[in-house]
């Protein structure tokens, strides 16, 4: 945009723009969403990495927004999330089990992952103790990053049959992201419903 600006706007000498063909749209690499074993095998991480991935789960927020809550974020039966990319905060429903976990966290400073009184871990400290963690489970992990707890937050939502505008109000994301995943979530809901008309059938007989 900045280039063609430039040339036909501004009447630069910039030659044909280079970023012509590029597509901007759609997903450019999936992350996926971290299997039903790799959340169990969270009781072995590092408490930094279980904390992050409860609230990760629990507020559908992206890693570093899940690192830096702070307890005032917690209010109640709500909490106050942040939308990095659109850069701003909105309130939504904390789940008991959330307001539970952080009920339950030891305070040491302002920050549910406190460095000290006033400031936040940083995430490249507990991303580096989750890749540690990570290698510990062998190959199968590898795939997986921390991003992915937030693509599960999503499925498991679809799952549990919120709605598109439901999912979005949770975890701020766009609607096509939303339903990427939605789709997911709709495959293995219709492979558990064919395998269990397939044991009655067979019971049935």
């Amino acid at each position: 945009m900045l280039w063609n600006y430039g040339r036909k706007t501004l009447d630069w000498p910039l030659g044909d723009n280079p970023a012509s063909e590029i597509t901007l749209f759609g997903p450019q690499r999936e992350l996926p969403a971290w299997p039903e074993w790799m959340v169990q095998a969270l009781e072995t991480a590092p408490l930094d990495v279980r904390i992050t991935s409860e609230l990760i789960l629990g507020t559908g927020q992206r890693p570093n927004a899940a690192i830096t809550m702070r307890r005032d974020q917690f209010d109640g039966e709500w909490m106050t999330v942040r939308d990095e990319k659109g850069d701003e905060s909105y309130e939504v429903f904390c789940p008991p089990r959330s307001a539970a976990f952080v009920a339950g966290l030891p305070i040491s400073g302002q920050h549910l992952l406190a460095k000290n009184l006033t400031q936040a871990k940083g995430y490249d400290a507990v991303e580096r103790q989750f890749r540690k963690w990570r290698d510990t489970l062998g190959e199968n992990a590898a795939p997986y990053s921390l991003h992915g707890l937030r693509k599960l937050a999503i499925v498991q939502l679809a799952e549990a049959e919120y709605g598109d505008a439901q999912i979005q109000a949770v975890t701020g994301q766009s609607a096509q992201m939303v339903a990427f995943y939605r789709a997911k979530a709709s495959k293995k809901l219709l492979s558990k419903s064919a395998q269990n008309l397939g044991d009655q059938n067979k019971n049935g007989t």
